[in-house]
């Protein structure tokens, strides 16, 4: 017989992705970048791997220098993370305790409730409510209580793509001094509104980036977070030393120089957004305002229908309709891969 976990481990569902057998085929399912990322992180990859290199641990002293730079903060208040995975486990790990009370949102990032409950927390869900699903901003104030230890937000979420601003997430920070508050900010580049200018006016502030997502880097597992210094030099002590690998360091350096590429990037996903949104329109599918790269349409139940029917046309979408009724996540992608997804979608929807 295998040893018992912890109680809070054997009663947590398992988490599978669906991640397999997607090469070749249209990837609009997990909100990744579908060109590539710049040309100069492949040079800098090349450029910079030695050998030598690989035989050492990691060195952040350039990437530090670069990154802090970038975003406009102080290298002491920024954290470099295993993607935005590990700056949520790290957060979870410094500040909630077993039993403590963590809100999150529902529907949202799955691993906002994974590392809440390896930590043994007692989740608390405030829900979207369809189809508009804005930010229910009300019910997230009043279930913060004495014993709430974190908020985990995605800002825009995912999956319904909504955002809030900077009034509203003030109103949080101010309702919840005792507790960390995270906005996720992975698809910031899509939106335009950070908090991150506020790290200075909050203590109970923590904001996180990812470069899987714009910078088309999800492979590399590379993301930051950032809070005021004292913060972040606890987090430190509950990180792994050596959890960011040199590859992502060197990609992520060269990322963050080629403002010109992310640039036409947003440009070309946010026209593929508007083109999407206009043609859900025209075939009477209702979906989210979405301020993030992809859009939640609403197929009633012929969600998995219409997922089934993009696959079999080598086109991968994502099924939400088991948290959201109807719901099915497509990734915006290039201009020609939202015509593409319009094209299939007048042969399936006018079945209806």
């Amino acid at each position: 017989m295998p040893i018992k976990p912890r109680p809070a481990v054997v009663a947590m569902a398992p988490y599978h992705p669906p991640t397999g057998n997607r090469h070749d085929k249209v990837r609009l399912d997990f909100n990744e970048n579908t060109v590539g990322c710049s040309p100069a992180v492949i040079e800098a990859l090349k450029n910079g791997l030695t050998a030598e290199g690989l035989t050492v641990y990691p060195d952040y002293t350039s990437v530090r220098a670069t990154l802090s730079a970038f975003f406009g903060v102080r290298s002491e208040e920024m954290l470099l993370t295993n993607g935005t995975d590990e700056a949520i486990q790290v957060l979870v790990n410094t500040y909630v305790d077993d039993g403590d009370e963590v809100i999150i949102l529902r529907p949202s990032y799955a691993m906002y409730r994974f590392y809440s409950e390896v930590a043994g927390a007692k989740v608390v869900e405030v829900a979207y409510v369809p189809p508009a699903v804005e930010f229910p901003l009300a019910d997230v104030l009043a279930a913060i209580t004495p014993a709430t230890k974190a908020l985990l937000i995605s800002n825009p979420n995912n999956p319904t793509g909504t955002a809030i601003g900077l009034p509203a997430i003030e109103q949080i920070l101010q309702a919840a001094p005792h507790a960390a508050v995270l906005m996720d900010e992975a698809y910031f580049e899509f939106c335009g509104v950070t908090a991150l200018g506020l790290v200075g006016q909050y203590p109970n502030l923590f904001v996180s980036r990812t470069f899987s997502k714009v910078y088309g880097m999800a492979a590399m597992r590379m993301g930051c977070m950032f809070s005021q210094a004292e913060n972040v030099a606890f987090l430190h002590k509950a990180q792994s030393p050596y959890s960011v690998n040199v590859l992502a360091a060197l990609a992520a350096e060269a990322a963050v120089k080629d403002t010109a590429y992310i640039d036409r990037y947003v440009a070309e996903a946010l026209e593929a957004r508007e083109l999407l949104r206009a043609g859900f329109d025209r075939l009477g599918i209702t979906c989210a305002n979405s301020a993030a790269n992809f859009i939640l349409g609403y197929f009633g139940g012929r969600a998995l229908e219409v997922r089934d029917a993009l696959r079999a046309h080598s086109i991968l979408v994502r099924d939400r309709s088991y948290e959201i009724p109807g719901g099915v996540r497509i990734t915006v992608g290039t201009v020609a891969q939202a015509k593409r997804v319009l094209e299939e979608l007048e042969r399936i929807w006018p079945k209806t």
